[in-house]
């Protein structure tokens, strides 16, 4: 299957578990499980490439001038990670549908979990580091989603703006770490910067994107001091930490650091602050953890224990630390979802997860107890169980690590770090399960029905498989390691094996174990002390954090930022101008090429005439309609200008777009005193003439410098020339520019459109629901309203002319890839057409006759030009690249074809659809003004008005 299929297959799928909502929990369940299963299977059909040590590779253009590619690979590191997120992804999906109860919204919830793992796949098989880093943004905004997904919990909200904040700010430090490495290597594919281990290393700004690449990782995957965010995740389902503690978002940084080990690993840069800080993290973590009653809690800071063993086995810098990595990360993710799994079963069948409230649950929960045994006793590195093996292999890397030229340092934090990972281990063990039965359990347990207790079981019997037979995952282990560490060493040739003989990591482990037993033993003393002991609230900290930045902030941008226009443009004006003028004075300024060309009578009317309205404009600002009309001839007087510097294009946008504006304007005055009241002081007015003058003065210097001085370099205008036919097939050099050249611009802009529009709509909705309809049902025109609402003569004109307008419209639409017009000047003609309905015959007689929502139309053509866009990736070439064809029918010969009028439709749509959106919002209002007219509204219909006469009469 193709890499491409598998990464969109949850996102394609995330939009089934919504539709499937009201067929009942079993169908939201089924349609995410076959999803994630399809994506898994597809995943196996590549196993014998990846296994063959070949490296699947899937290229699709995107944004190629940025180095912006949908560039996919898949290694065995990759086949690794993403056979943990599809494989356990299955397991958490059917013990989800039994562990959330009837009142949850299990569309919702596999929705966020679709994303979420679409995400995490994307990360672990993305070969471009910008695609990576969308990616990543993702896995955080998803699991934002996912932990707060029970928003009727202040902890749960709260957890889940924790982890995003933490996370969102490492991603942000990344995103300039991984642009960094890319200016190094001068390409942005991790293909290619994992063979420039040299060139990077050898680099002055290797160790700033080292920290800042770090920082990414070290905040995903909760290692110290950014190691507190994880435990306030646990507010989350059950389902969830099992999933993000096991296999998915926590192992992001680790996967990073394990993708990047062969060009950032194997400098004392690295070795320093990756050792230390997963030694720091896996004793903190272990420590803090025997201390916690919660079930999850402890199981949670045992994940930040154990992702800080795996920071530590990467940071040494060694093949066999790298190997030893990769095993343990299978083994802790078997073990700790069937963990989670195993807490959350407790806490759905006891209504508890306090330890202090649990013991004997082993006589009355005897299933959960064999699988939850098994799983901690591997935690806790007990012979025949997987996590003993790579616990072994841990203490054998740690015993020849050297740190600061001592042996010992390295070696007894693994030492201490193990013996308090055994003691939470046994805790959870013995003073859940072990011990007499209870008589004040918060509800009778019992085991729970298989749907629950099995997808942990299969977790259990891989704990025990390879724990038993470790050869079982040898080759896929070496496989692994030789992908992590690339050409930068051999991977260690040794089996697998239980014994090892007498062996330092022997002792090591033996001490372990048995100072974890002392510990237990020893618990309630040191309980007392732990919490008799002041320490620092990591919690307390990050909150009186946030609320200093957020003081720091205000206290920054308030001064600058306080809602005066006034003050922003002057800011803006003066910047520019004392930046030019600083450009101007230092800078050399070359002698005239060009002479001044003589200005014709009609030229210098024009220009007086613009000349003199925008003046009026200055000077009677004040009168709101009158500053309209002087916009208006401004606006004219440009389309002028354009048409007589040879644009027609622009000459008809501007045209228009003064219509559409005009009328939507005197709507919104209609709400607005007649008069702007004097609010400015003399200086201040002073103030604001002399930036205007000033940066009026700069742009008319600029202006006249350029105008008479040829370009240095070819300007990009004879490119557009040179290939808007051949490479766009129109001859219209403006209308390919918007449709291919910079389609993407044009994109955005019908967007922003959109945006707007909806915006508009959105205020108007308020201002009706809020107290402003009272003051709309209590105004009083100005003046009064004219006797005919709707006169006879405009109501007949519109209507006839309507199917003209549409028709001229439809024409521009069609010419516009060769002569002046296009979607955007066919849209606004089309929307002046339906305004003058409004105009004439009332806001009710034209919205009776709508057919289809001003959204809907904003949101097909946004998806027409999309999809459109898209298309081109189908045929090997970046987005929104248009093709064009000839083809001949009979008997009207032979037609252009170009699959940039699709792209124009969608514009056209766009425009439309927020022309009328934003006409509805100020309708509506208006309506509510003089709601008593509201309903009135002129119809011509001859039968209907006869009719509605005869009635009246009382015939």
């Amino acid at each position: 299957m193709s890499l491409l299929l598998i990464v969109a297959l949850p996102f394609l799928g995330a939009l089934l578990p919504g539709l499937m909502n009201q067929a009942g929990r079993a169908s939201c369940a089924g349609v995410t499980f076959t999803v994630t299963l399809a994506a898994f299977v597809g995943l196996l059909t590549n196993l014998p490439a990846v296994m063959a040590g070949d490296l699947v590779m899937y290229r699709m253009d995107w944004i190629p001038s940025l180095g912006l590619n949908f560039t996919l690979m898949l290694d065995s590191l990759g086949f690794f990670f993403a056979t943990l997120i599809l494989g356990i992804g299955l397991l958490i999906i059917t013990y989800a549908r039994y562990y959330l109860a009837r009142e949850d919204n299990m569309g919702e919830f596999f929705t966020y979990l679709l994303l979420f793992q679409g995400a995490m796949v994307g990360i672990v098989m993305s070969d471009n580091i910008l695609l990576l880093l969308v990616f990543w943004e993702l896995t955080s905004l998803s699991s934002f989603l996912l932990i707060g997904y029970w928003k009727h919990l202040p902890e749960g909200r709260q957890g889940a703006r924790m982890a995003l904040t933490v996370t969102g700010m490492g991603g942000l430090a990344m995103i300039a770490g991984m642009m960094i490495l890319g200016q190094i290597v001068g390409s942005y594919d991790l293909s290619v910067i994992l063979q420039n281990r040299e060139l990077i290393q050898n680099s002055d700004l290797y160790l700033p994107a080292l920290i800042l690449i770090l920082m990414g990782c070290f905040t995903k995957s909760a290692q110290f001091p950014f190691h507190f965010w994880l435990p306030h995740a646990m507010a989350a389902p059950t389902p969830v930490s099992a999933y993000l503690h096991s296999a998915t978002m926590v192992k992001a940084g680790i996967f990073l650091m394990a993708r990047m080990w062969p060009v950032l690993s194997g400098t004392p840069e690295w070795f320093w602050i990756v050792t230390s800080a997963g030694m720091i993290t896996m004793v903190l973590g272990a420590v803090i953890a025997l201390f916690k009653h919660d079930l999850k809690a402890l199981l949670a800071f045992s994940t930040v224990s154990h992702l800080g063993l795996i920071t530590m086995l990467l940071g040494t810098g060694t093949t066999y630390g790298a190997m030893a990595a990769v095993f343990h990360i299978l083994n802790h993710a078997t073990f700790k979802a069937a963990l989670f799994m195993s807490a959350g079963i407790i806490d759905h069948e006891t209504h508890t997860r306090d330890i202090r409230r649990l013991g004997g649950l082993r006589h009355l929960m005897p299933i959960t107890f064999v699988i939850a045994t098994l799983a901690a006793l591997s935690m806790a590195g007990i012979p025949l169980l997987n996590g003993f093996l790579s616990k072994e292999m841990m203490m054998g890397e740690a015993y020849d690590t050297v740190m600061g030229g001592n042996t010992w340092i390295v070696p007894t934090m693994a030492v201490v770090g193990s013996l308090f990972s055994a003691a939470y281990c046994f805790r959870l063990i013995g003073h859940t399960f072990l011990g007499a039965k209870r008589d004040d359990y918060p509800a009778k347990p019992h085991d729970p029905p298989a749907g629950l207790w099995l997808p942990p079981a299969v977790l259990v019997v891989l704990v025990v498989a390879i724990g038993v037979a470790p050869f079982l995952a040898e080759p896929a282990v070496k496989a692994i390691t030789s992908a992590v560490i690339g050409n930068v060493g051999d991977v260690y040739d040794g089996r697998f094996k239980i014994w090892h003989g007498f062996v330092p990591a022997l002792y090591m482990s033996i001490v372990a174990v048995g100072g974890g037993l002392v510990a237990l033993a020893l618990f309630n003393p040191m309980l007392k002390i732990w919490d008799t002991v002041p320490r620092p609230e990591a919690k307390t900290i990050f909150d009186a954090v946030i609320r200093a930045a957020v003081r720091l902030s205000r206290a920054l941008t308030l001064p600058l930022h306080n809602g005066a226009f006034t003050r922003y443009s002057a800011v803006m004006a003066v910047t520019v101008v004392v930046a030019g003028c600083y450009a101007w004075v230092t800078g050399t300024v070359g002698a005239p090429t060009r002479s001044v060309q003589p200005a014709g009578a009609i030229e210098i009317a024009g220009w007086v005439m613009l000349v003199s309205a925008t003046l009026g404009m200055v000077f009677l600002h004040r009168n709101r309609l009158l500053a309209l009309v002087l916009i208006g001839i401004v606006g004219l007087m440009v389309s002028v200008g354009f048409v007589f510097f040879s644009a027609p294009d622009l000459a008809m946008t501007q045209i228009t777009v003064e219509v559409v504006t005009t009328i939507l304007l005197l709507l919104a005055l209609n709400f607005l005193p007649n008069e702007t009241p004097v609010e400015s002081t003399v200086l201040r007015r002073v103030r604001d003439v002399s930036v205007a003058v000033a940066g009026g003065l700069a742009t008319m210097a600029l202006s006249y410098h350029y105008l008479l001085r040829d370009a240095v370099t070819a300007p990009i205008s004879e490119f557009h020339l040179a290939n808007s036919y051949k490479g766009g097939g129109g001859t219209n050099v403006v209308n390919v520019i918007l449709v291919d050249f910079r389609g993407f611009d044009t994109f955005g802009e019908i967007i922003v459109l959109g945006i707007a529009a909806v915006l508009i709509y959105a205020l108007t909705e308020a201002l009706l629901g809020g107290p402003v309809r009272a003051r709309l049902l209590n105004r009083t025109p100005d003046k009064p309203l004219a006797g005919d609402m709707h006169p006879m003569m405009m109501v007949v004109l519109t209507r006839v002319l309507l199917p003209v307008v549409m028709m001229v419209a439809f024409y521009v639409f069609l010419r516009g890839h060769n002569e002046p017009g296009g979607g955007f000047i066919a849209g606004l003609i089309a929307s002046i057409g339906l305004v003058m309905q409004y105009m004439a015959s009332g806001y009710s007689w034209a919205t009776q006759r709508q057919r289809y929502p001003h959204h809907g139309v904003i949101g097909a053509g946004v998806l027409i030009a999309g999809l459109t866009g898209i298309g081109s990736w189908f045929v090997g070439k970046p987005f929104l690249t248009s093709d064009f064809a000839y083809v001949r029918i009979p008997p009207f010969g032979k037609f252009e074809l170009a699959t940039a009028a699709m792209f124009d439709l969608g514009v056209f749509l766009a425009v439309v659809g927020a022309v009328m959106l934003s006409l509805d919002g100020f309708s509506r209002l208006a309506r509510r003004a003089h709601v008593k007219d509201s309903d009135h509204a002129m119809d011509i219909n001859p039968a209907r008005s006869e009719k509605e006469a005869l009635k009246g009469q009382g015939v």
